[in-house]
């Protein structure tokens, strides 16, 4: 298409967003009052995840972390997962009545939503030199309305789950000034929940060193004081029960979005870490060193940040469909400042569509492998996804250059 005509589509693109934005406000109130619909009353909430944390956690006082369990299905009891340190951490919130540590979570983790998008967007903001104006606070709470309905935001929510804050945390940690903080933030990210550690990868592409060094310190320091509250829970976490992917959950139920769960659905039998996942990560690392490498030449924050994370989701043993919460930044990143909007829609509807609850509710149970290959094949969306996007960004940051040097 000639310049003109792109010229042209971008103006009236412009103006239909233009409008749209006048009512971005109500629309967010709108989507948070259909939410809160269909929450009821608090005492209803389920909130399973956050009932894990809230009711075991205090068993870290006692050294009975992981020998307590809470009843959940007759042949999958739920254990307390996480590093000895998370559970000091949640002691606060377990201390709460159960209605209010409900609420308070619930907030919080809305709270969460909204500064995600809108420190995404201040990002792309600065990246193509403009002011955070009200252009930019408008999308930012039209966004939120949005990214409320994605099923990782949903999951996340209805399951009372740590990922929007956790999130939040590490993202806010790796965008930092400060080395010492953006590295010290990780590491205590990483110290609640191990999957925060790959963020260390950006520190080294961007030739972060120092944060890098401080995401170790704050690591160990988590790790130290886990046995100061618990010794016996944290030389069995760390010594026995550190890498038990099957203790965490069922490998092959379709919720979990990794390589190794794809793959295992798709093979019939739990891959574990042999060769089909080892070719697999092969792939995503060949995919993601390319992505990586020019978003840091492109100076492109976000991209850089988005691209470690789909590495790190692809790559570890479980990667729950709520964990992928890494695609609220990645989808406005994708419309706002590249051209990659088919893309950005193809996320969207795996996102919206509930496709995870389509395939779950078809599943004969969270412990069987094998699926029917149509079934196999669409609980790749995803992880297939994600190979597509990293595969896709240095084009996609190529063009945009591109755009912008005719633009000049």
């Amino acid at each position: 298409m000639p310049e003109s005509g792109r010229s042209a589509r971008r103006t009236v693109v412009r103006v239909i967003e233009q409008r749209v934005l006048r009512f971005a406000p109500w629309v967010l109130c709108l989507s948070l009052g259909v939410y809160a619909w269909t929450l009821g009353h608090p005492a209803d909430w389920g909130m399973i995840d956050l009932r894990v944390y809230w009711s075991l956690a205090p068993n870290v006082l006692s050294d009975r972390l992981y020998t307590t369990t809470m009843p959940f299905t007759a042949d999958f009891p739920l254990p307390f997962t996480y590093p000895p340190f998370a559970a000091a951490v949640f002691l606060p919130v377990s201390a709460l009545p159960w209605v209010a540590a409900a609420v308070f979570w619930q907030v919080l983790s809305l709270v969460c939503l909204w500064w995600l998008v809108r420190t995404s967007l201040r990002l792309l903001a600065a990246g193509a030199e403009e002011n955070w104006d009200g252009t930019w606070r408008r999308r930012a709470l039209l966004w939120t309305a949005v990214a409320l309905w994605f099923e990782p935001v949903r999951k996340t929510l209805d399951f009372g789950q740590i990922n929007l804050v956790l999130v939040a945390g590490v993202f806010a940690a790796m965008v930092a000034v400060r080395q010492s903080v953006a590295g010290f933030g990780v590491g205590l990210g990483a110290g609640m929940k191990l999957t925060p550690a790959i963020s260390g990868l950006y520190f080294l592409a961007t030739r972060r060193w120092r944060a890098a060094a401080w995401s170790v310190a704050g690591f160990l320091a988590t790790v130290a004081l886990g046995f100061l509250v618990s010794a016996g829970d944290s030389r069995r976490y760390w010594f026995e029960l550190l890498g038990a992917a099957d203790r965490v959950g069922p490998v092959g139920s379709v919720i979990n979005q990794s390589l190794r769960g794809a793959l295992s659905r798709t093979l019939g039998y739990d891959v574990g870490m042999s060769w089909p996942w080892l070719l697999a990560v092969a792939v995503s690392a060949a995919l993601t060193w390319p992505a990586l490498r020019a978003a840091v030449r492109a100076g492109d924050t976000l991209s850089a940040v988005v691209t470690v994370q789909l590495f790190g989701l692809l790559v570890s043993p479980i990667s729950w469909s709520h964990h992928w919460l890494w695609v609220i930044p990645l989808v406005p990143w994708l419309v706002h400042a590249h051209r990659g909007r088919v893309l950005a829609g193809a996320w969207v509807v795996a996102v919206c569509s509930d496709v995870i609850t389509f395939l779950i509710d078809r599943q004969p149970s969270i412990w069987e492998i094998p699926r029917p290959w149509p079934l196999a094949a669409l609980g790749w969306v995803y992880p297939a996804l994600a190979l597509i996007t990293l595969a896709l960004t240095p084009k996609l940051l190529q063009t945009t250059r591109k755009a912008e040097r005719v633009a000049t």
